[in-house]
């Protein structure tokens, strides 16, 4: 008698005892409502994106960053010597080596441009002949720059948006949770407590995509403007050869 009432009081206890609460995020997923399901996939597909291009950027300026430095050394490898057409021709000659680097396209652009000035049956030169190719130099660096910027947008966009995509979605369900409420006329936690839960791992997503982009989206504009620094320098000096040695005037 004693050993079954001892046994009916542990289960009275076990019973009294709630269930062990973990988070499944895939039930959350697959039990939200159809509009909910939509704005968490439209994020989902934003986030695949973002890290593509983050991971296709990555290579990019790694690649461009080796590229511009063995090509620097390349053109001021030689420096005790003074600057002649057999030197550029030299350097020129070895740009198809270093086609990842921005610098090396912007020297090609100012070197073409030079040996069309220079090619002229002109006898002296002019600081429009200077200009010329100061032009050449700049317009090659834009289309550099913003060759570099390609896709970045998205990222920013992703920054942006993600949290108030993902904030309409968890207003949605919290929606739909309401009108439970009213439906059970009972505001339990068991009636609301899953309809909430459902709609907050919408604003979770989207802070997970949001997340990483801008920070992605912050570093990579901090490597161009860097490469924008260095670009400058470049034109600088090259204009400064051109000038000293070149359409000496």
């Amino acid at each position: 008698m004693k050993n079954t009432i001892f046994a009916h009081l542990v289960t009275l206890q076990d019973a009294a005892e709630p269930a062990e609460a973990t988070l499944d995020v895939w039930k959350l997923i697959t039990e939200a409502s159809f509009v909910v399901q939509l704005v968490m996939l439209a994020l989902v597909l934003m986030s695949v994106a973002c890290w593509f291009i983050i991971g296709f950027k990555v290579v990019r300026f790694f690649q461009a960053a080796n590229s511009s430095r063995d090509f620097l050394t390349l053109f001021w490898a030689d420096q005790q010597h003074s600057w002649t057409t057999e030197r550029l021709e030299s350097v020129y000659a070895q740009v198809s080596q270093h086609q990842r680097s921005p610098i090396a396209t912007v020297f090609h652009s100012g070197y073409v441009e030079l040996a069309r000035v220079m090619g002229t049956a002109q006898e002296h030169h002019g600081e429009g002949d200077i200009e010329n190719v100061e032009r050449a130099l700049r317009r090659t660096a834009g289309e550099e720059l913003t060759r570099m910027e390609t896709m970045l947008p998205f990222l920013a966009t992703t920054g942006s948006t993600g949290p108030f995509i993902g904030l309409f979605g968890t207003v949605w369900g919290i929606m739909n949770s309401f009108i439970s409420i009213g439906a059970m006329k009972s505001a339990s936690l068991d009636v609301v407590a899953p309809g909430i839960a459902e709609a907050l791992i919408a604003t979770a997503i989207g802070l997970a995509a949001a997340i990483p982009a801008v920070m992605a989206y912050n570093y990579f504009i901090r490597r161009i403007r860097v490469m924008e620094n260095e670009l400058d320098s470049f034109k600088s000096d090259f204009l400064n050869i051109v000038r000293r040695h070149f359409l000496r005037f």
